[in-house]
C-alpha cells in the first residue's frame, strides 16, 4: 500500500454536500454588502445596453411560484446578457394602487370604511402596499435575483404618480379621452367598472329561457306573407332574464329566412333553420309552419314588452346567429356591446335600471329594489304565470367573473371615461406596431393582434378611492371638459410635490393657473372623482421608469411576463405608448405559461395543491428552484411538485459532483506556470475540447434565443456523459499515476481547467451561488480579494481557437461506438463474476479486415477508453465465448481475465508486474514513475 501514497489523490475544499439552505443566505448577504449589482453596472458602463423592463407584480400578499418563476427567468436572462458583454440594468418594480389593496384595507377597517375620510383611507392603503413591498422584496432577493433593490420603481412614488397624470393628460389634450354612457363590465360586489383585462372566465350555470313578445301592429303590408294572421308572437331566447326590464328591441338578421309557426291559437315567429331544434326543446310536436319570409319588412315595427307597459322595436342586425336560440335576439342597449351599437343606430334608449350594487331602480317597475341575478327566479315565475314564458332550463357556459372577488360580473351602461380606440387611429397604429415586435413564442403576435383588433374602447375610470384620479376638470355651468395645457402642467407639478393625494386635498381652483376659464366664460369647475384603471398605471411605466431613469432607455429590448399579460400589461403598455409616442415600448416580448401542479392542474388553496416558494427554498434551496426554472419549457404550462424538484435536485447533485471532481484534479495546478500548449494534448484531450466548444456554441445560442431548457439538458448531458462517464473516468489513470509534471498529466489539467472555467461561466446565470463558490476555489480567491473577480464579471467562454476537425470527429464517433459495444459485454462479465473491475479484463475482438486495420491503428486508444488491461484482435475464437455486437453485427467480443498480475499502484494487470526484484508489485510504467519520484 505504500505505493498508493505516490498517487496524486484529489483534495479540494469544494465539498460534496451543498448545504444550499445555509450557504445561499451567506452569499446573498456578501453580495449585498459588497454592492455587487452596483459594481457590475459600473464595470459595464461602456458596454452596449440590454434593457429588460420589469412588469410590476402586485403588492398584495406573499409571492407564489408563478411570480418566483417569472423573476428567476428574468434574472437568468439578465445575467446571461452581462456575461455576453452587455450592460444589463435591472430595476424591479411594484404595482401599488387598485381594488385588491383597497378591498383588503376595507376588510381591516370593517364598518369604519363607510365613514373614514378619503385621505385617511388612502394613507391606510399606502401603508398596506409598503408592507407587502418590503416582504416581497426579501422573498425575491432570496431567489438570488440581482437588481437595484434599494431603488425600485413604485407606482405610489410621487414622481410616478405625476407621470401617470402626465400620460393621461396627453391623451386628454389630444382628444383621445372620451366620456360616454355605454355598457362596460361592472362588478356589483366591488361596485366598480372593470376593463377587459380585469375579467376572468369561469364555468357558470345560467337560466335558459324562451319568451314570447306580442306583435303590436299589423304586419300585412310590410310582410305580405303574414297577411291575415293574428296573435303573432316573436320568440326570443336569453340566459339573463334580469336584463329583460332593460329590453328596448328585438333584432333579426336581414338575410335569414324566418318562419311563422302555428301553435294552438298563436303564431310564433322564429328563424326557419331553428324551428325543429326549438320545438324539440319545447317538447311541442303539434305545430305547423304556415309560411316563411324575409325579416327585412319587420324593421321599424313594434312588439310589446312581455311584462312592462312599453313597446319593443324590431330591428335588423348582422350579428344575429343560428348557433343557439331562436334567431330573434332580445336587445337591451344598456346591457350589451352589440345591443348598444344597435341601439345607437335605431335611437333606442340606453336603459340600465340598476344601481351600483346591482339592485333594480324604479325604472324596473314592480321589481324595483330587487337584487340581480337572484331576481331571475321571480321574473321567470311571473312570466310563466302570465303565459309569456315558453320554456325554462339551465345552461352551463363560460361566463365573465371579477378578477378580484371572483363573482360573476354584468354588462351595465354607466357614464365612464374611455380611451378611444378610434380617435387618433389608435387601433390601426397599435396593429402596425405589433408587427415590428419580436414575439416569443411566435403565436403571441397573432394573439395580441386579435385582441387589439376586436377590443372596444378602453374603459379607464374606476369608482374607487385608492389610485391616481382622472385629472379632469368640468365646468359646472355648461358641462364642458377643460382641456388646457397649463392646467395639466400645474396638476402634474402638484403631484410631483404632494403625490396624487393633492387631488383630494385641494379644491378645483388650486389646479387653475391665473386667467384660465371655460369657453363659456365660467371659472367654476368640479373635479372628477373616479380613479384610473391600474392597468393604465403599470402601462405607462415606459414613461415613468424607462424614460425617467438615466441607466435605462425606451423602447426596452424585452418585456417578459405570463401569457395572460397579452390582455393585461403588454396591451396597456402598447396602447399608452403608441397613443402618445407612435411606437411600441418594447422590441421583444416573451411569455411563459402558468405554473401548475405535477398533474397539470391549476394551483388552488381549495384543492390544497399550492406550493409556497419559501417552503421549497427551505427544503431544497433556491438553486434547485432556479435549476427547475431552467429545466422547463416555459412556452407551455410549467409543472412543479416535490417529486419534480427532487429529480431536479438529483440533477443538481450530478452537476455539482462534476464540478467537485474537476476541481479536485486541479489542486496542484497553477495555470500561470503549469499550462501546456496544444501540441502536448493527446487525441482525447483534443476531442474533449472539441465537445466543449460544441457545448459553448450551443449554450450561447440557447441563451440568445431564450431556450433555457436546452441549456439545462446540454449541461446535464455534457457533465454526466462527456465529462464524468467518459473523459474524467478515462483520465484518472493519467492524472493519478503519472508524475506530477508529466506532460500528459499537465495537458489533461490544462484541458480540465479550461473546461471547468467555461462551465462555471455557462452555469452562472442559472446556478449563481454554486458557480460563484466554485469560481472562488478555482481562481484562489479569499475574503480579501476584490469582488470584481466574481464569475459575474466574467464573459462567456471563447472557443474560436478550438477548430473543428472532421476527421477526428469521425474517428472518435467510430471509437465510441466500439467502446459502447465492448462496455456492454464487460458489464455482463462483471455480473457473471468473470471479472471484477474492468481493469481485470482482457478483451478479444473478431472483426472484418477493414475494422481490424482501424483497430490496429487505434488499439492503445481504445484500450484506454475501455479502461481495460489488455485488448487483442484475434482471427480464431479458441476457447473464448464470443458475443455479437448489438449494433455492429460484424463485431464479435469476448471477455476473459487479463494475463499477468495486478500492479499495486495503478491496479492494471500486466505481465511486467514482478519483473523488477526491488519493486515486484509494480508494472513497468509505475516502476519508472516511482524511480523518477525517488530521484
Amino acid at each position: 500500500m505504500e505505493y498508493r501514497d505516490t498517487l496524486n489523490l484529489p483534495q479540494t475544499k469544494f465539498k460534496m454536500k451543498a448545504n444550499l439552505t445555509q450557504k445561499e443566505p451567506q452569499y446573498l448577504k456578501h453580495w449585498d454588502k459588497e454592492k455587487l449589482y452596483q459594481k457590475l453596472q459600473e464595470a459595464a458602463a461602456d458596454k452596449p445596453l440590454f434593457i429588460l423592463h420589469d412588469g410590476p407584480p402586485y403588492a398584495n400578499g406573499n409571492i407564489h411560484l408563478g411570480t418566483a418563476f417569472n423573476k428567476v427567468l428574468k434574472d437568468i436572462i439578465l445575467k446571461s446578457r452581462r456575461l455576453a458583454g452587455f450592460q444589463a440594468p435591472y430595476i424591479p418594480g411594484w404595482d401599488c394602487h387598485g381594488l385588491p389593496i383597497e378591498h383588503n384595507v376595507d376588510k381591516e377597517l370593517g364598518k369604519k370604511k363607510e365613514t373614514i375620510p378619503v385621505l385617511a383611507k388612502r394613507s391606510a392603503c399606502r401603508k398596506y402596499a409598503e408592507k407587502w413591498i418590503k416582504t416581497q422584496k426579501e422573498q425575491f432577493r432570496r431567489l438570488g435575483v440581482l437588481g437595484d433593490w434599494d431603488q425600485p420603481y413604485l407606482t405610489i412614488n410621487y414622481d410616478y404618480e405625476a407621470a401617470i397624470a402626465r400620460e393621461f393628460n396627453r391623451f386628454l389634450l389630444s382628444d383621445g379621452v372620451v366620456r360616454s354612457k355605454k355598457p362596460v363590465y361592472w362588478c356589483s360586489t366591488c361596485r366598480t367598472a372593470l376593463a377587459e383585462a380585469e375579467v376572468e372566465y369561469y364555468d357558470h350555470t345560467s337560466p335558459s329561457i324562451y319568451v314570447k313578445f306580442p306583435v303590436a301592429e299589423d304586419l300585412s303590408e310590410a310582410v305580405p306573407e303574414l297577411a291575415g294572421m293574428e296573435n303573432l308572437k316573436v320568440l326570443i331566447w336569453t340566459t339573463t332574464p334580469w336584463t329583460l326590464p332593460a329590453n328596448m328591441g328585438v333584432a333579426f338578421h336581414p338575410d335569414f329566412v324566418y318562419a311563422a309557426v302555428a301553435v294552438k291559437d298563436e303564431v310564433w315567429i322564429l328563424a326557419q333553420e331553428l324551428v325543429k331544434k326549438c320545438f324539440e326543446a319545447f317538447e311541442i310536436s303539434d305545430y305547423k309552419v304556415l309560411t316563411t319570409f324575409s325579416a327585412k319588412g319587420l324593421e321599424g315595427k313594434k312588439c310589446r314588452h312581455p311584462f312592462l307597459d312599453r313597446d319593443s322595436l324590431m330591428v335588423l342586425a348582422d350579428y344575429v346567429t343560428t348557433e343557439a336560440g331562436t334567431g330573434c335576439v332580445h336587445t337591451a342597449p344598456g346591457h350589451g356591446a352589440d345591443d348598444y351599437i344597435t341601439g345607437l343606430r335605431y335611437d333606442l334608449e340606453v336603459l340600465s335600471p340598476l344601481d351600483d350594487a346591482g339592485q333594480y331602480t324604479e325604472e324596473a317597475g314592480k321589481y324595483a329594489g330587487r337584487q340581480i341575478p337572484m331576481v331571475n327566479r321571480e321574473i321567470n315565475d311571473d312570466m310563466a304565470a302570465d303565459g309569456s314564458l315558453i320554456k325554462e332550463s339551465e345552461i352551463n357556459h363560460s361566463y365573465p367573473h371579477c378578477w378580484r372577488c371572483k363573482k360573476p360580473v354584468i354588462y351595465r351602461a354607466t357614464k365612464q371615461w374611455f380611451i378611444s380606440m378610434k380617435n387618433n387611429d389608435l387601433r390601426d397604429k397599435a396593429l402596425q406596431a405589433i408587427k415590428k415586435v419580436q414575439w416569443t413564442p411566435a403565436w403571441g403576435e397573432q394573439r395580441i393582434h386579435g385582441m387589439i383588433e376586436g377590443r372596444p374602447d378602453w374603459c379607464v375610470s374606476r369608482q374607487r378611492s385608492w389610485g391616481v384620479p382622472l385629472t379632469v376638470l368640468t365646468c359646472t355651468d355648461c358641462g364642458e371638459i377643460l382641456k388646457d395645457a397649463a392646467v395639466c402642467a400645474q396638476i402634474e407639478a402638484m403631484f410631483e410635490k404632494e403625490g396624487a393625494d393633492a387631488w383630494f386635498k385641494h379644491e378645483a381652483e388650486a389646479f387653475l393657473p391665473d386667467g384660465v376659464q371655460c369657453s363659456c366664460g365660467s371659472t367654476h369647475f368640479e373635479k372628477e372623482t373616479d380613479i384610473l384603471d391600474v392597468w393604465f398605471d403599470s402601462g405607462v411605466s415606459h414613461a415613468a421608469v424607462m424614460e425617467a431613469r438615466d441607466e435605462l432607455r425606451s423602447p426596452a429590448d424585452l418585456y417578459l411576463e405570463g401569457s395572460d399579460q397579452h390582455r393585461g400589461w403588454f396591451q396597456s403598455s402598447l396602447l399608452t405608448s403608441v397613443g402618445t409616442r407612435g411606437q411600441a415600448p418594447f422590441k421583444g416580448v416573451l411569455t411563459h405559461g402558468y405554473v401548475v401542479d405535477g398533474k397539470g392542474k391549476k394551483m388552488s388553496k381549495s384543492i390544497g395543491n399550492v406550493i409556497a416558494p419559501q417552503e421549497m427554498i427551505d427544503k431544497f434551496g433556491a438553486e434547485i428552484l432556479r435549476l427547475w426554472v431552467a429545466s422547463e419549457d416555459y412556452r407551455d404550462d410549467v409543472k412543479v411538485s416535490e417529486e419534480i424538484l427532487r429529480r431536479v435536485s438529483d440533477s443538481y447533485r450530478k452537476l455539482r459532483n462534476t464540478l467537485r471532481f474537476l476541481l479536485s484534479n486541479l489542486n496542484d495546478f497553477d495555470p500561470a506556470t503549469d499550462s501546456v500548449g496544444t501540441e502536448a494534448f493527446s487525441e482525447m484531450d483534443r476531442w474533449a475540447l472539441a465537445r466543449f466548444a460544441d457545448l459553448v456554441r450551443r449554450i450561447d445560442r440557447a441563451y440568445t434565443e431564450y431556450e433555457f431548457h436546452a441549456i439545462y439538458h446540454s449541461l446535464i448531458n455534457f457533465c454526466g456523459t462527456t465529462i464524468s462517464s467518459l473523459y474524467m473516468d478515462v483520465l484518472k489513470d493519467r492524472l493519478y499515476c503519472s508524475t506530477p509534471n508529466a506532460p500528459g498529466r499537465r495537458a489533461a489539467q490544462t484541458v480540465i481547467y479550461r473546461i471547468l472555467d467555461g462551465l462555471l461561466r455557462l452555469m452562472a446565470p442559472i446556478l449563481s451561488v454554486t458557480a460563484a463558490e466554485a469560481w472562488e476555489h478555482l481562481h484562489g480567491l479569499d475574503e480579501k480579494s476584490p469582488v470584481e473577480q466574481s464569475v459575474f464579471f466574467a464573459d462567456f467562454p471563447k472557443v474560436d481557437d478550438i477548430t473543428q476537425d472532421a476527421e477526428l470527429d469521425a474517428r472518435w464517433e467510430r471509437l465510441l461506438a466500439l467502446r459502447s459495444e465492448i462496455t456492454k459485454v464487460l458489464e455482463t462479465a462483471r455480473r457473471e463474476k468473470t471479472i471484477g473491475l474492468s481493469l481485470d479484463a482482457e478483451v478479444l475482438l473478431q472483426v472484418d479486415t477493414e475494422t481490424a486495420t482501424f483497430l490496429e491503428d487505434n488499439k492503445a486508444l481504445l484500450q484506454e477508453l475501455c479502461i481495460i488491461s489488455s485488448l487483442r484482435v484475434v482471427t480464431e475464437a479458441g476457447d473464448a465465448a464470443f458475443v455479437a455486437g448489438e449494433e455492429m453485427k460484424d463485431l464479435q467480443i469476448a471477455v476473459q481475465p487479463a494475463p499477468g498480475n495486478k500492479c499495486e499502484r495503478c491496479w492494471t494487470i500486466s505481465p511486467s508486474v514482478g519483473e523488477d526484484s526491488e519493486h515486484p508489485t509494480l508494472c513497468s510504467r509505475c516502476l519508472a514513475v516511482v524511480k523518477e519520484l525517488a530521484s
